[in-house]
C-alpha cells in the first residue's frame, strides 16, 4: 500500500458535467476539475517505511472470547477493525480489508482473502460480513 498522499494534492480528473460539490472537489491553476474522494488508496509495490512500522496490538483474546466470534466456514475468529486484533491469538484472523494499509510483512502472514474452507464468503451465524482478509500474528 502507498502512503496516503492527501487529498489536496492527489484526486482525478472529472469531466465538465460532473458537479463539483463538496471539500473534497476543486479546479486546479490549469483549469482542470479535480475531485479527490476519501474513500480511495493509492497503491505502490516500492517499499517504503510504512511497511515495516508494527500495528500496535492492545487487545487480549483470552479473557474475551465472546468478543472474538469465529467463522462457520473457517477456523478463524472475527475482527471488525484492526486496533481490535488481539495480541495473544496465535491462530487465524479475520480482519477487515482496510487493514491492508497497516499490513506489516513481518509482524502479520495473509493467509487467505474472503472465502472459508467451502470456497462460499465467510459467514458467522449464516450473515456474511463485509470483506475479510484472513491473517495470523507472526509475533505471538
Amino acid at each position: 500500500m502507498g502512503i496516503g498522499l492527501g487529498r489536496g494534492i492527489s484526486g482525478f480528473i472529472v469531466p465538465e458535467h460532473y458537479v463539483l460539490y463538496g471539500t473534497e472537489a476543486r479546479i486546479d491553476e490549469e483549469g482542470n476539475r479535480i475531485v479527490s474522494p476519501n474513500n480511495c488508496l493509492w497503491l505502490t509495490n516500492l517499499d517504503t517505511f510504512k511497511r515495516h512500522e508494527d500495528l500496535v496490538l492492545t487487545k487480549s483474546y483470552y479473557g474475551n472470547e465472546s468478543e472474538y466470534p469465529k467463522y462457520d466456514n473457517y477456523d478463524a475468529i472475527n475482527v471488525n477493525k484492526s486496533s481490535d486484533i488481539p495480541h495473544d491469538y496465535d491462530g487465524f484472523i479475520g480482519v477487515p480489508i482496510t487493514f491492508l494499509h497497516k499490513y506489516n510483512p513481518e509482524q502479520f502472514e495473509i493467509i487467505k482473502f474472503r472465502k472459508g474452507n467451502d470456497e462460499k464468503d465467510l459467514s458467522i451465524n449464516g450473515k456474511c460480513p463485509y470483506f475479510r482478509i484472513l491473517v495470523r500474528n507472526r509475533r505471538v
